[in-house]
């Protein structure tokens, strides 16, 4: 018995998922009935397949069953839907792929894929590059591609250890160290490396900035085995959380009306702001809420929380709460002529004068 993937019966149509399970197959020599996942096969498979003028599958037998391909059979793209089509070059970063050394090789593939497909389903998939563009970077800032990221991305693909320098800011150059690159990862127009230092305790992923890495060299020895359970994704994911996390070394004490409590994610660490909006006590009579806020420092409290004016109140530490004290005084004493509600109270008051006079 065969699996075919094309054509139909007059009892069955064409699957329209047929070319599913066949790459399902072909990524996996044999994959059980409950493997496939319920992709329906046609009834009639032997005649499908002659129709379609191949005979792709075989179902085997036995307790564990499932389906295989034929040997040296290769799916093609004309079943794919438009919408899928059109996703083809959303799939990759060009200003990324340029960083890697990679923007000839992936406009090459697109052309070979493109060769592919139906005129229709061609139109579709070129006509998103005319509708989508993906800017990487954050704003005011200028992108910059380390001279060194194409290396790096080679010993990756190779899966070879590099050894390099590594220097931080308002730092002394660090000694040079061993690493076995495992992803890199594009965040907000910054580059980082993770790799995986040999003999670091319980065998730590760890994380460079790629623009930091100087006299990159791949040792002969560089060969490593990868480990396969690591997930790039999952890890920086994770690690994102805990350096966010670890940035914000300080507490202050606020008290905000029911305006300042909805605009604080808005203002400062979003996730700072939800967790402590969650932790905090129930609102008092006027609506008011009192929590203790995670911050990076003092100081940059200070510029976050300002933009809330009245609607937030620092109880402590003290020494922030006597700075918004004073800013309060400087603020009061600048627009104290400018009150136009002031202004308003003393023509009043003029004019009540003269008229008792």
């Amino acid at each position: 018995m065969r699996v075919g993937d094309a054509g139909g019966h007059a009892c069955c149509p064409p699957d329209p998922h047929g070319s599913s399970a066949a790459v399902h197959s072909r990524a996996h020599r044999r994959r059980t009935g409950a493997g496939v996942g319920g992709v329906r096969t046609d009834r009639h498979p032997r005649r499908a397949g002659a129709a379609g003028g191949r005979d792709p599958g075989a179902v085997g037998a036995g307790r564990a069953g499932g389906y295989r391909l034929a040997p040296g059979h290769r799916t093609r793209l004309t079943t794919l839907h438009p919408t899928e089509a059109e996703t083809l070059y959303l799939s990759g970063l060009p200003s990324a792929l340029r960083d890697l050394g990679l923007s000839d090789a992936a406009d090459t593939a697109r052309l070979k894929l493109s060769a592919t497909l139906l005129p229709s389903l061609r139109a579709a998939a070129e006509s998103s590059a005319r509708r989508f563009h993906l800017d990487a970077p954050a704003w005011f800032r200028e992108p910059s591609a380390p001279d060194l990221l194409p290396d790096l991305a080679r010993a990756l693909w190779a899966d070879l250890a590099v050894e390099f320098g590594y220097t931080r800011p308002g730092r002394e150059p660090g000694p040079a160290r061993r690493v076995e690159p495992y992803g890199l990862v594009l965040k907000a127009g910054v580059w980082y490396l993770v790799g995986r230092a040999p003999g670091a305790a319980g065998g730590a992923f760890l994380t460079f900035r790629a623009d930091r890495i100087t006299a990159l060299r791949t040792p002969v020895d560089g060969a490593f085995t990868r480990d396969p359970s690591f997930d790039l994704a999952a890890y920086w994911e994770e690690h994102s959380a805990r350096f966010a996390l670890s940035l914000l070394r300080a507490t202050v004490t606020v008290r905000l009306t029911p305006a300042g409590a909805r605009r604080l994610p808005e203002v400062t660490d979003r996730a700072a702001a939800g967790r402590a909006l969650a932790a905090a006590a129930p609102p008092d009579a006027a609506g008011r809420v009192t929590l203790e806020l995670a911050v990076e420092s003092e100081e940059i409290a200070f510029a976050e929380l300002s933009s809330l004016g009245a609607e937030a109140e620092v109880l402590a530490p003290s020494g922030l709460r006597a700075r918004f004290a004073r800013q309060a005084r400087a603020l009061a004493a600048c627009y104290r002529e400018e009150d136009p509600d002031a202004g308003e109270q003393k023509t009043r008051d003029d004019g009540s004068a003269e008229g008792q006079r």
